[in-house]
């Protein structure tokens, strides 16, 4: 068996674009992966013709040999966008590896350790009663499990980190308040504060009202996390914007965070994932896997998660409260798929990933610019996201 071609879609699904990718073999053997690289598709779809020079021709059987080639033979390796364009390749090998061998991809990583996997959902209205009803109704549909929005975050507001973090916090107490000690309660800060702020912010609120605080600062310096812990006991979820498993080598051997966020579509696929995850088990680190992208990437992150041992949560956008706002419906496009039951995705037993794509539909989407919202302070001067 050869692969034949490398075919990418970067298409408009509901309110941003998804880069699917579909790798193609000389038996009619194909897989299907997902980029995660969001808001810059284009840069991935780039790379991707890259490897495609050299990669058409090859065994899809040799994922690692495979994706020690793509990351390694080239001078500048690695990055978000080469590491995007490498992670859809790698999980579409595994979906033709394990079509072609009559197994779940599941099964190329080890075995099954879980039958289903629990999933933590998003409540979407900003701080204040109406967070707190949604995320009654996530209670009321079976999460136990939940993140809870900041305030300030939608596209066009002044973000002022010490006005927003001081309404969250109240209303992070309050949900605490109101929902109980039972369920496990997360915020996303999505690196918008720097390290005075983020304690701040944890310092505003009683110990326990969080059971961890996600991305509240930027990653590039580990030292800056580590005076962050020194100032706060609230676990710490970050990750989901490392592109290799070395970016998690501090973290990880530092003892600085508790809950990965790996992105397998971002890390490098499901050959990266499972190095990290080894990795952190020793750490006692566990996975809280980023996915807020489509059926394929949620796939291949459900048959990474039966097969770790130190899981905790996937990310799932597809709760009724995050539905009832995104209104979309991606099922004509990806047919077959992970399909939640109640607050849990049941792992498929169908060889490979055990999703489909409508190609002929696939290929009639268009493509939109997307940008994520360019925040700026009242000064004027920009902020993150």
């Amino acid at each position: 068996m050869k692969i034949s071609a490398i075919r990418s879609y970067p298409v408009r699904v509901g309110i941003r674009n998804q880069l699917v990718v579909k790798v193609e073999t000389d038996e009619g053997v194909y897989g299907w992966g997902e980029s995660g690289l969001s808001g810059r598709e284009k840069a991935v779809v780039g790379a991707i013709e890259h490897y495609a020079e050299f990669v058409v021709g090859r065994d899809p059987m040799r994922i690692g040999a495979l994706w020690q080639e793509m990351y390694r033979s080239q001078y500048f390796e690695g990055g978000r966008v080469l590491q995007a364009a490498i992670s859809a390749i790698d999980i579409a090998l595994h979906d033709i590896k394990g079509k072609a061998l009559g197994v779940p991809v599941y099964e190329l990583l080890g075995g099954k350790q879980r039958d289903h996997v629990p999933t933590f959902a998003t409540t979407h209205a900003p701080p204040g009663p109406e967070m707190i009803e949604e995320a009654k109704a996530l209670i009321d549909a079976g999460w136990t499990s939940m993140r809870l929005s900041p305030s300030g975050h939608r596209d066009g507001d002044i973000y002022e980190p010490r006005e927003h973090i001081a309404t969250s916090a109240r209303w992070c107490t309050k949900a605490r308040e109101a929902l109980g000690d039972d369920v496990v309660l997360g915020i996303d800060y999505h690196h918008r504060l720097s390290v005075a702020e983020a304690a701040s912010f944890c310092q505003k609120m009683p110990t326990g009202t969080l059971d961890f605080v996600e991305e509240p600062i930027r990653d590039e310096t580990p030292e800056a996390y580590e005076a962050l812990r020194r100032m706060t006991d609230i676990p710490f979820a970050i990750g989901e914007e490392f592109a290799s498993k070395w970016q998690f080598l501090p973290y990880i051997e530092r003892d600085i965070h508790q809950f990965n966020r790996i992105d397998v579509c971002n890390v490098g696929g499901l050959t990266e994932a499972m190095k990290v995850a080894g990795w952190s088990e020793a750490h006692y680190v566990d996975m809280m896997p980023h996915n807020p992208l489509g059926p394929v990437c949620t796939a291949a992150t459900v048959h990474f998660a039966a097969a770790v041992a130190n899981f905790s949560w996937l990310e799932t956008r597809a709760s009724p409260v995050e539905t009832k706002h995104l209104g979309f419906d991606d099922a004509e496009l990806f047919p077959v798929g992970p399909r939640l039951e109640g607050s849990v995705y049941p792992v498929s037993d169908a060889p490979g990933l055990g999703v489909e794509v409508d190609e002929t539909l696939m290929a009639k989407q268009s493509f939109a610019f997307w940008e994520a919202p360019h925040l700026t302070r009242r000064d004027g001067s920009v902020t993150n996201w």
